[in-house]
């Protein structure tokens, strides 16, 4: 008889449904016209009933599901119950199928923590920038990301009527990442993807540090690390505060499986256990390929400003 699917692949089936889930969630708030914004800190930092429903749907539907894991969503909501029509409790088939790497075969429940951006990108979902939104589900051990889902709700929205709209990507270390084509930049093209609403001197002087030849200005930390493994750029450079752990547990989860890096501009990992802090305060740095060049590049002044955990 068949042994049953690891608790990480069982997961990662689950995170995938509940991401589709996510997606829809956030495509129909868009099409009520009601978004509920509301300022966290401030104007460039917005929260809407996307964002409150989403995390809702995420957190019930995997602590239903896996009431052992340690779950840990950005936004800071009240304890509630949930409704029934935001839980999600099917797993995708396709996931369990396939077979968890040995390293992670044994892997208990309590042994792993989820890290959930409900809406990254939210300040472009009010403006209309339908493209730079995702719904990040990263998957940590022992403060590692191992594994990461990320949904694209508005994938091929510009494709007009009639397209099917969003898109899943997901990874495991060791399994590699699905749901997209991997590619590359061409040979010897530097070009960075940067914050588009976050910008201040330290990611200004880093960027022209690089001596890129282009560079693409974007919201979402989850939107950029696909840019990275679409062959669109080749490294993302965010030397600033402001980026968390649940924008990059999911992101560079994927990245990794495919072989590329994340690191903080020092070129040190960041972690994800339960306990950490949950900014990222040496900024980020990722790359799928060369991660070396770009950090020999961030100027000692930088490194200066942004000491490492």
């Amino acid at each position: 008889m068949a042994s049953s699917p690891a608790v990480l692949m069982r997961l990662v089936a689950s995170a995938y449904n509940v991401a589709e889930k996510a997606g829809t969630i956030v495509r129909k708030v868009l099409q009520s016209g009601e978004l509920g914004i509301v300022e966290k800190t401030g104007a460039d930092d917005l929260q809407t009933l996307a964002d409150r429903l989403v995390q809702k749907s995420i957190c019930a539907s995997l602590s239903k599901s896996f009431p052992k894991v340690t779950v840990i969503g950005e936004e800071e909501l009240p304890a509630e119950d949930v409704e029934e029509e935001l839980l999600e409790n099917g797993c995708s088939s396709l996931i369990l199928q396939k077979s968890c790497p040995d390293q992670f075969a044994g892997l208990k429940e309590e042994e792993l923590v989820v890290w959930v951006d409900p809406l990254d990108g939210t300040k472009e979902y009010t403006e209309g920038l339908l493209d730079h939104v995702t719904v990040l589900i990263g998957i940590a051990y022992r403060g590692t990301a191992i594994a990461g889902v990320i949904n694209q709700p508005f994938y091929n929205y510009q494709m007009g009527a009639g397209v099917s709209l969003g898109r899943t990507l997901w990874g495991v270390l060791g399994l590699g990442a699905f749901g997209f084509q991997l590619q590359e930049v061409p040979d010897g093209k530097r070009i960075i993807t940067t914050t588009r609403s976050h910008s201040n001197k330290l990611v200004i002087d880093t960027v022209q540090a690089m001596e890129p030849h282009d560079v693409i200005r974007v919201g979402g930390a989850g939107n950029k690390i696909i840019q990275l493994v679409e062959g669109k750029a080749s490294a993302y450079v965010f030397a600033s505060l402001g980026c968390k752990k649940w924008d990059t547990c999911a992101p560079e989860a994927i990245l990794h499986a495919v072989g590329g890096k994340l690191t903080d501009m020092h070129g040190n990992a960041y972690r994800y256990d339960a306990n950490v802090k949950h900014m990222n305060s040496a900024g980020v740095l990722a790359t799928l390929r060369n991660h070396e060049y770009y950090l020999s590049r961030v100027p000692p002044a930088v490194l200066q400003a942004l000491p490492s955990d």
